[in-house]
């Protein structure tokens, strides 16, 4: 394993342990802090994948894998207000989205890796957030998937409120992955610039 195969695994770890600590923190109505920098572990595999192929992204996304599930059991033994920080349809639905996503983010980039060079890391991060999105909200939220966990209280999410306040009424849940989901495209976008520049300096290293 070379020094930057090392440095990717280190900075998927610390981007997935900052949004497990984040997610705990609101912004807003419909967000928490660790919207914003969980969609970073999709640049960093696709700066993998990019520059040191499809078996050094995997193996990113893998150690990234383990450390959310460490994360999970640590945050379901760490109890809060209402509960377990972590519940166990959260960890669930975090460790099966992260993995599918991830994977699937790596298989599309491989198969566009000779268009453009923006082609690649968009499309296969805006498949992936938006498969990301829907498995860990459905899981984690979802009435109609009470039965993973009966014990978890999820009627707060299935409150009906109007879509991000102003939109025609739904769960509560649906307006979280809205807004969730909003902004992994939005960084989806801004995150062409860091990868163009990332990816330039590494192929010339």
């Amino acid at each position: 394993m070379t020094r930057t195969h090392l440095l990717g695994i280190i900075a998927m770890a610390a981007i997935v342990v900052a949004s497990n600590i984040l997610v705990q923190f609101l912004y807003g109505n419909w967000l928490t802090w660790g919207a914003f920098t969980y969609p970073l572990a999709f640049l960093v595999t696709d700066i993998m994948n990019r520059v040191y192929g499809t078996a050094a992204a995997r193996r990113v996304v893998l150690a990234g894998f383990v450390v959310g599930i460490i994360c999970s059991l640590i945050g379901t033994q760490i109890m809060g207000e209402f509960g377990p920080l972590v519940t166990v349809r959260i960890a669930v639905g975090s460790g099966l989205a992260f993995l599918t996503a991830q994977m699937l983010d790596v298989g599309i980039f491989a198969a566009l890796r000779d268009g453009k060079w923006w082609k690649a890391p968009l499309v296969s991060t805006l498949v992936g957030s938006t498969v990301d999105t829907v498995i860990f909200f459905s899981i984690a939220f979802s009435g109609a998937l009470s039965f993973i966990h009966v014990g978890t209280d999820v009627s707060w999410a299935s409150e009906v409120v109007p879509v991000l306040g102003m939109g025609p009424e739904a769960p509560l849940w649906v307006s979280l992955a809205v807004a969730d989901w909003a902004v992994k495209l939005t960084l989806a976008l801004v995150a062409l610039v860091p990868f163009r520049i990332i990816t330039a300096r590494l192929r010339a290293a």
